[in-house]
């Protein structure tokens, strides 16, 4: 079976879990705990970040580096059109929503959570130990307003990044007015890509990700509670709806090693 090290909150893992259920392909996931979890990642792959795609004894590394492995070895259900033109747009839509709904999203859902301790807490998957839950909301909003300052996350740099988001979501809501698909009439690594990697603005609604069913459809208000938005999120929940499956939980193992969850 597929193994894939992630993290639940990330949409990049999320990007490629909605790729492998697109495809039908049984899978395993390890939850990569930060620390101790992502130096045994580089012990095995070289690298820590995820998601790392296991496929026998050979690991792939980075979003789109597997979707291409998976198109190339698990051939059924392609994520690539095979019209030159429509192909082309999508390979330029996945870039571009990676580097735009991919990161600036992440800065997005960070000034949410520094204003909002009841919502910074309720983002934790429902394995973490409710006294960690306890410390993360503890955290006062104004330290983490410092140490979004230190990690690049200043009050100008998310300013910059929820005005990109916005255009970014009037034009693909633009791009699905009349269409089903952002390139046609058939679902595309596009689709997957920018509907995976829209988790932070806005959580999809059923139950896909290993977070409490409270926030189930919420997200970062501004993008979240936007009625000119609720075009896109609506046909990014009926794709999830169409191809991701829900998520079944097994009792997770003891000790500190990173927790594995059973797709079935």
């Amino acid at each position: 079976m597929l193994e894939l090290y992630q993290w639940e909150l990330s949409q990049y893992s999320e990007k490629v879990r909605l790729i492998l259920d697109y495809k039908g392909l049984d899978y395993r996931k390890i939850e990569v705990t930060p620390g101790i979890g992502q130096v045994e990642l580089f012990r095995l792959t070289g690298q820590k970040q995820v998601p790392v795609l296991k496929d026998r004894n050979k690991y792939i590394a980075d979003s789109t580096a597997i979707a291409k492995y998976l198109d190339l070895e698990y051939p059924e259900r392609p994520l690539l059109p095979q019209d030159p033109k429509k192909r082309g747009v999508t390979l330029l839509l996945e870039e571009w929503a990676d580097e735009s709904l991919g990161l600036k999203s992440r800065k997005a859902l960070f000034s949410a959570i520094s204003q909002d301790q009841n919502f910074r807490k309720s983002l934790l998957p429902t394995s973490v130990p409710d006294v960690l839950k306890s410390l993360v909301e503890g955290v006062p909003s104004d330290l983490l307003t410092v140490l979004g300052f230190g990690v690049g996350y200043s009050p100008d740099v998310i300013k910059s990044a929820i005005a990109d988001l916005k255009q970014d979501l009037d034009a693909l809501t633009l791009l699905l007015a009349d269409s089903p698909y952002l390139t046609g009439d058939e679902p595309t690594l596009a689709d997957l890509t920018v509907a995976g990697l829209s988790i932070l603005l806005k959580f999809p609604s059923g139950p896909y990700l290993d977070l409490p069913a409270s926030i189930r459809g919420k997200g970062v208000p501004i993008f979240a509670e936007n009625p000119d938005y609720e075009p896109f999120f609506a046909w990014r929940d009926r794709l999830y709806a169409q191809f991701r499956k829900p998520l079944i939980m097994t009792t997770p193992p003891s000790g500190s090693a990173p927790t594995s969850i059973q797709i079935d």
